[in-house]
């Protein structure tokens, strides 16, 4: 009887999302691509601009990619997520020292 009752909790917490919340997710991973690839193509653009966009859609395109297909939206995920911010927070201090030092 335990057994049931906790099986009927855990059910409760996890929640299947279905296909629909995929289907938009790489939609949006497929337009932020088709985009890239269109303002790179079209070479008539500020290179400034172009870069700018780039990064934006780049960023755009990891949370589409932690949020919905790694599940990073989820409960229970808290140290993952503590172990990628760590990770960038690492390579963007090794990446501006290694500049700085460049530039010295």
């Amino acid at each position: 009887m335990a057994n049931q009752h906790s099986a009927a909790e855990e059910k409760k917490h996890h929640k299947h999302e279905g296909p629909k919340k995929h289907i938009i997710a790489f939609i949006f991973s497929i337009l932020l691509t088709v985009i890239a690839f269109a303002m790179v193509a079209a070479g008539e653009i500020n290179t400034t601009f172009i870069y700018f966009m780039l990064v934006l859609m780049a960023i755009l395109q990891v949370f589409v990619q932690m949020g919905f297909w790694m599940h990073m939206k989820d409960r229970g995920h808290v140290f993952p997520i503590v172990g990628i911010l760590s990770g960038v927070v690492i390579v963007f201090t090794i990446v501006i020292m290694a500049e700085y030092w460049a530039w010295w």
